[in-house]
Formats: structure tokens, C-alpha cells, sequence
């Protein structure tokens, strides 16, 4: 879906060669010139698999995406499970996301949200127009046979706020790394502030929470 507002899609079996279903709102310039974003969308009780993402936002979100649900979600051989994902020279935004109750299964990396994903149209982008990425609620998944729990990489001038991770539990498996085949991958962060809940393997320092009553994620945990 691309630029469009109270949009549902539930009860599907995707199989493709690319995200099984992603939230877009415009590319560089031209998005935000065009200037509409995607708001309110649902998405419910799909499963299915791909080399790529399962659920994705981005990475062309330059008329801004907001107010994204994706729930009961089923992902089998999946390239990156949950990946919300922006760049430099996009603009726009992605906030209020909530993406919850999701399994997943041989996956390469559970979590990814970061901002240096995509290309560009032309070299008419403006480097400097970076994408604000606010509210991102993550409750509720489980994983099976995992490369990587997660990688969330924000832009040192733009940081990624309110990534709220709780109730994850992903069992990660030793895969080769280099000349290394015996890694066990953890979660790497930066440029990015939030908190955690209940979340195994132990999440990045950034998002790791002592108390989940406090700090920008307080609202969402007093909710659990």
C-alpha cells in the first residue's frame, strides 16, 4: 500500500519474491512533494514467506506513515520478520506503529529497523531532509530458529525515539560469521532510545529497561 489511508488486509497466504506485505508513502523528492502520506492501515492474520521482509514499512516513506497496525501475523523462511526501514535524503516520517502477536520461523534477523535502506530515484534527493521515526511498539513475538534477534540502526542526526520492544522472545541459532561457524548473533543498536519488556535475548543497552514503569515506553508498559 502507497499513500493510502484506511486501507485492511487480512486473512491471506502470501508467498513472493519480496515483502509479504509493505506500507510505502513516496520516494525522496517526489514524495514529499506529493505530499500524502499512509495513515491508518490494519493488518491482521497473515501468514507466509519470502526471502525478504514479512511485515515491512518503508523504505520509501517520504509523505510520512502513521498509525500502522499488524497483528496475528504467521512468518515461515523469512529474510527479516519485522523490518521498518527509511534512509537519508526521505524526509517524512513513520510513527504510531504497533506490530503485535506475531510467530516466526527460520528467520535471518527477527527485528530490523533501521535508516540506511533503499536507494534513490536521481541524484536530485536532498541529503539533508531525514526522516523523523517516533512510536514504534513491538509486544508479542515469538521466534523460532533465528539468526539474529535484531538490528536497529537510527541516524546519528535524526535518532530513532519510543522503540518499545516487550513480551519478544526469539531462540536464536549459531550460524557462520567470516571464518567463524560457531556465532551466536545478538541485538545491535545505535542511535536509537526506548525501553524493553520481557524480551530474550537480552536487547541492546539502548532499549534495555531496568523498570519497564519508566522512560518514554511507560505508557505502553503500564498497558501489559
Amino acid at each position: 500500500t502507497d499513500s493510502s489511508s484506511n486501507v485492511c488486509i487480512e486473512d491471506s497466504y502470501i508467498s513472493t519474491g519480496d515483502d509479504l506485505v509493505a506500507v510505502k508513502s513516496g520516494w525522496d523528492q517526489y514524495g514529499i512533494a506529493f505530499n500524502r502520506p499512509s495513515t491508518d492501515i490494519t493488518i491482521r492474520r497473515i501468514t507466509g514467506s519470502s526471502r525478504f521482509a514479512g511485515i515491512a514499512v518503508g523504505s520509501e516513506t517520504s509523505g510520512g506513515v502513521k498509525n500502522v497496525l499488524a497483528e496475528n501475523i504467521n512468518l515461515y523462511n523469512m529474510g527479516v520478520g519485522i523490518h521498518i526501514k527509511t534512509n537519508t535524503g526521505r524526509g517524512g516520517y513513520i510513527r504510531n506503529i504497533t506490530v503485535s502477536n506475531v510467530y516466526m520461523e527460520d528467520v535471518r534477523t527477527g527485528i530490523r529497523i533501521a535508516g540506511d535502506v533503499g536507494g534513490h530515484p536521481d541524484g536530485n534527493f536532498n541529503p539533508t531532509a531525514l526522516p523523523a521515526v517516533e512510536g514504534l511498539t513491538l509486544d508479542g513475538i515469538w521466534g523460532q530458529r533465528i539468526g539474529q534477534p535484531g538490528l536497529i540502526r537510527g541516524l546519528k542526526d535524526a535518532p530513532f525515539m519510543r522503540v518499545c520492544l516487550s513480551n519478544v522472545n526469539l531462540h536464536v541459532v549459531r550460524r557462520k560469521s567470516g571464518k567463524n561457524n560457531n556465532t551466536l548473533l545478538t541485538w545491535k543498536c545505535s542511535d536509537v532510545s526506548g525501553g524493553s519488556f520481557l524480551v530474550s535475548p537480552s536487547p541492546c543497552s539502548e532499549l534495555a529497561s531496568s523498570n519497564g514503569a519508566t522512560g518514554s515506553c511507560s505508557d505502553h508498559f503500564r498497558n501489559l
